[in-house]
C-alpha cells in the first residue's frame, strides 16, 4: 500500500510520466518493430501518471485510482 500511496503523489506521478516519455522516445527512435512496440507500451506509464491511476494495482492489492490510495481506501472498498 505504501508503494501505491507514493505513486499517487506528485513525485511518483512525475516518475511515471518521465518513464513513459523515455520509453516512447527510445522505442520510436529505434524504428524497429520491437522499438515501436516499446514506444507504444510507453503510453501506459505516461497515461498512468497523467490520469493518476495504478496499472498494476490488481497485482499488489492496491486501489486503482491514486485518490483512493492517498485516502487509504483498499481495493474493492467504495470511496
Amino acid at each position: 500500500m505504501k508503494f501505491a500511496q507514493f505513486m499517487a503523489t506528485w513525485p511518483g506521478r512525475l516518475i511515471r510520466i518521465t518513464a513513459g516519455l523515455a520509453l516512447m522516445v527510445w522505442g520510436f527512435r529505434q524504428g524497429t518493430p520491437l522499438g515501436i512496440a516499446v514506444g507504444i507500451f510507453g503510453l501506459l506509464p505516461l497515461a498512468a501518471g497523467l490520469f493518476n491511476f495504478c496499472a498494476i494495482s490488481f497485482l499488489i492489492g492496491a486501489p486503482f485510482w491514486g485518490r483512493d490510495a492517498t485516502a487509504g481506501v483498499g481495493r474493492g472498498t467504495p470511496a
